[in-house]
């Protein structure tokens, strides 16, 4: 079962329509494309339709017709041959040969002969033969045709001579009737009937009403009396062939619609989602594969496809590249590193070689002072290259540890009791805060060293309250304010420590009754 897009999931998506899949939205624009032309469709099936049911009903209207004139001609016929009978019976009553005439024209225009009497009222018939049903009433002027319909049978006509002595009367049977008024190619599925006010005779039924059927009828006056040849057609509101053709323009509509979407969605929505997918698996370095065509892919998307695959080939070799330049230039910074190291030492070991040649202990003690300042750089440049390879700057809790070691190792004969106390916290420096950090407390225990060589100092580094701030302080009795050390910070120590202080971006506050120093620095990291 195919996964629901997150995006049609989405609350805001509902709330959003330019949120919506590119496949939805692309569906609902066909559909909406495509409506009026499914619109079109159903109008014209629906006129179509209306069409259907004109010719229906002039069908009917034609089919009544004929029925009608058929009747017509055969009822008008026989009652006027009655009619000249009777006029004849009623001027010569032994006239045998009028009866033998209408007998004959009888039989000449039915099928099956209809049976008829010619006579006097409640008198034996002068002509034919007395038969049932009898005619209840036989009032009415002169050449009058009276009919009565006999439910299930048929119809009876009669008709008075002009004198009105001599009725003559006419049965028609059910079947005669139905033969006679047989409308020719007509299918099943009518009703035909003669009517005579409130009596029906059905001649032909074959329609059936269900309770969704619609009944179409048509009256047409047979021109005999009272009576009409009522005809009717049934049929349901929509046959199966009319509601095919109504739901043909909505299936095709709909179809036109849902085949362009699937089209679409399999040539290009698919294929852009398969290929969107392996560009967000890509990771830079490695080999991007375009994912595998469809059998009937598109060309444009192939060639997407192959376009992503060169760039990132492209960026691939770039990336090669820039690796292959970074390793080499890393391996140069080594071996200036290295090289700048070498240097130092050479330059310590020369200054260490004129200070054994010196004479006086002034120019020892300047020597000495030199050289712990070129320790000082050279502690920091040796820390710098060891963390270079992790990038985070330099350990200045392992920075000063060494200088203090270093000191403590040169230190003169008078201050090898010096004793320096550390309480440091690991943060981490840039090489320029490490470089004045470490030429900061170099003159400082350098000063404590000139004021009181058996001094102790106290060496801390703590955090503040502000972030990526932290406080370096420097304290020793030997720092208190007193005569010798106002005598040594009255040269150029005073004016290095506070350009040191201005390198730190940071004013260099002074307590001289505790003999404290401190500076604060920024850090880049911390353990």
């Amino acid at each position: 079962m195919a996964r629901a897009d997150p995006a049609m999931t989405d609350p805001r998506t509902l709330r959003d329509p330019a949120r919506l899949a590119t496949g939805l939205k692309m569906f609902l624009i066909l559909v909406l494309a495509l409506l009026p032309l499914g619109m079109i469709a159903l109008i014209a099936t629906l006129q179509s339709t209306r069409t259907a049911d004109v010719e229906r009903r002039a069908l009917l209207r034609v089919a009544a017709t004929e029925s009608a004139r058929a009747l017509s001609i055969e009822l008008v016929g026989d009652m006027g041959a009655l009619r000249t009978a009777a006029n004849v019976l009623a001027a010569d009553p032994g006239n045998a040969e009028s009866c033998d005439r209408v007998r004959s024209i009888l039989a000449v225009q039915t099928s099956r002969d209809a049976r008829f009497s010619i006579g006097h009222r409640g008198q034996t018939a002068l002509c034919g033969e007395r038969f049932a049903p009898s005619f209840p009433g036989e009032a009415g002027a002169s050449g009058d045709i009276v009919s009565r319909i006999v439910p299930n049978e048929g119809l009876l006509l009669a008709v008075r001579s002009d004198d009105r002595s001599v009725v003559a009367k006419a049965y028609f049977p059910l079947v005669l009737l139905a033969s006679v008024g047989r409308p020719t190619g007509m299918m099943p599925g009518y009703r035909l009937s003669v009517v005579s006010g409130e009596s029906r005779l059905a001649l032909r039924d074959t329609a059936q009403f269900g309770p969704f059927s619609r009944e179409e009828h048509i009256s047409v006056p047979l021109g005999v009396g009272d009576l009409n040849a009522e005809m009717s057609l049934s049929r349901v509101p929509l046959t199966a062939p009319e509601i095919v053709a109504l739901i043909a323009p909505l299936l095709m509509w709909f179809a036109a619609a849902a085949i362009a979407w699937l089209v679409t969605d399999r040539l290009l929505l698919a294929p852009l989602k398969r290929l969107r997918r392996e560009l967000v698996a890509y990771r830079p370095g490695e080999s991007f594969t375009p994912p595998p065509d469809s059998r009937t892919p598109a060309v444009e998307l192939q060639e997407l496809g192959e376009t992503f695959r060169r760039i990132t080939a492209i960026v691939a070799d770039h990336e090669a590249d820039l690796a292959r330049g970074l390793e080499h230039q890393t391996r140069l910074t080594r071996e200036v590193h290295h090289r700048v190291k070498n240097n130092l030492q050479v330059i310590s070991s020369l200054i260490n070689l004129h200070a054994r040649g010196a004479k006086g202990a002034e120019a020892v003690r300047a020597y000495a002072s030199i050289q712990r300042r070129v320790d000082a750089l050279s502690v920091v440049h040796r820390n710098y290259f060891a963390e270079q390879e992790v990038n985070r700057g330099l350990n200045l809790r392992s920075v000063l540890g060494e200088l203090a070691s270093n000191i403590r190792a040169t230190a003169p004969e008078g201050s090898a009791r010096m004793q320096i106390m550390l309480e440091l916290e690991s943060l981490y420096v840039t090489q320029d805060t490490a470089v004045a950090v470490s030429f900061l407390v170099t003159e400082l225990i350098e000063l404590a060293m000139q004021v009181d060589p058996s001094a102790t100092l106290a060496i801390t580094l703590r955090s503040v309250d502000l972030p990526g701030r932290a406080e370096l302080a420097v304290r020793s009795p030997a720092l208190q304010a007193n005569s010798r050390l106002t005598k040594h910070m009255a040269g150029s120590v005073a004016r290095v420590i506070e350009g040191l202080g201005r390198q730190l971006r940071s004013p260099l506050s002074q307590d001289p009754e505790r003999g404290r120093f401190a500076v604060e620095i920024g850090y880049v990291a911390r353990d």
